[in-house]
């Protein structure tokens, strides 16, 4: 049988996130949340809906990835659950308030399309283009 040769590979550290950035990036997320994507996104439910609809939109952490997600209901009958959540967007912590930017594709990956953004920049793409929408 023949064995694996064993190989050095060079594995950058994760930078670890303060609690005080989770907190102020958190907080303004929220309050974009609140006055942009909410009013954007929320629509009217209509009597009947045939369709999963959003009902919510929030944000958290989990390690250094910070997500957006939604919240959506099934009024079917034929649903299995009631309501299920999605992550739509991340933003990766790098360093020095830098971050990289994803989308959650059909195929159930994230894409990143963005580095090394400030968070300003990466807050303007989520409310501007089309791959960061719930």
């Amino acid at each position: 049988m023949a064995t694996r040769k064993k190989r050095w590979v060079y594995k950058p550290s994760k930078p670890n996130v303060s609690e005080e950035l989770k907190q102020m990036v958190k907080q303004q997320a929220d309050e974009l949340i609140e006055s942009v994507l909410k009013p954007q996104h929320l629509k009217v439910l209509q009597d009947n809906p045939e369709f999963n609809y959003l009902t919510d939109i929030f944000s958290k952490w989990w390690r250094n990835y910070f997500f957006w997600c939604a919240t959506y209901a099934c009024s079917s009958p034929r649903a299995i659950r009631s309501t299920f959540e999605t992550k739509f967007a991340r933003m990766e912590y790098n360093a020095n308030g830098r971050y990289t930017l994803s989308y959650f594709r059909h195929t159930e990956q994230w894409w990143e399309l963005y580095f090394d953004l400030a968070m300003e920049e990466a807050f303007k793409h989520i409310c501007e283009e089309p791959y960061f929408h719930p």
